[in-house]
């Protein structure tokens, strides 16, 4: 019988629900932490969470925090040694594809270095080329 009451509750209580819409701004941590909240707030008062489950969730959403930080230092790393790796072509002879798609050859005079969120750049004939488009680096002949 309590089946039958409960289910009746249920039927003429309107259903929560929740939309979720990922967006490349928005960090893990925090839809992590609006969906968190979405339960807490939707759960059948007379069958509150327990205790445990809150602390499973809190360890859950520090570990989610955590792995951005991983991500983020991981960013930094990587830009680091590409620009670290852009710094020995100085001196190289590279080929590139340009804008429109040729191949073209020229020596690389200078670097720009890259940060976490821009790439670096070879200076090969007065022109900026990214990293991304250099195809091919040969040693230069001794004059």
């Amino acid at each position: 019988m309590p089946d039958a009451v409960r289910y009746a509750a249920a039927a003429t209580q309107p259903q929560a629900t929740t939309t979720v819409t990922r967006k490349d701004q928005g960090s893990q941590k925090d839809m992590f932490l609006k969906l968190l909240v979405a339960q807490m707030k939707y759960q059948d008062p007379s069958n509150p969470a327990s205790s445990s489950e809150l602390m499973a969730q809190n360890a859950t959403f520090t570990q989610v925090e955590k792995l951005e930080e991983i991500a983020s230092q991981n960013a930094s790393l990587l830009a680091l040694q590409r620009s670290s790796s852009a710094g020995a072509l100085v001196g190289r002879t590279v080929s590139y594809t340009d804008d429109e798609g040729a191949t073209k050859t020229g020596l690389v005079t200078s670097v720009r270095l890259g940060t976490d969120s821009t790439e670096a750049s070879a200076m090969v004939g007065g022109v900026a080329v990214a990293m991304g488009r250099i195809t091919e680096v040969a040693q230069t002949p001794a004059s």
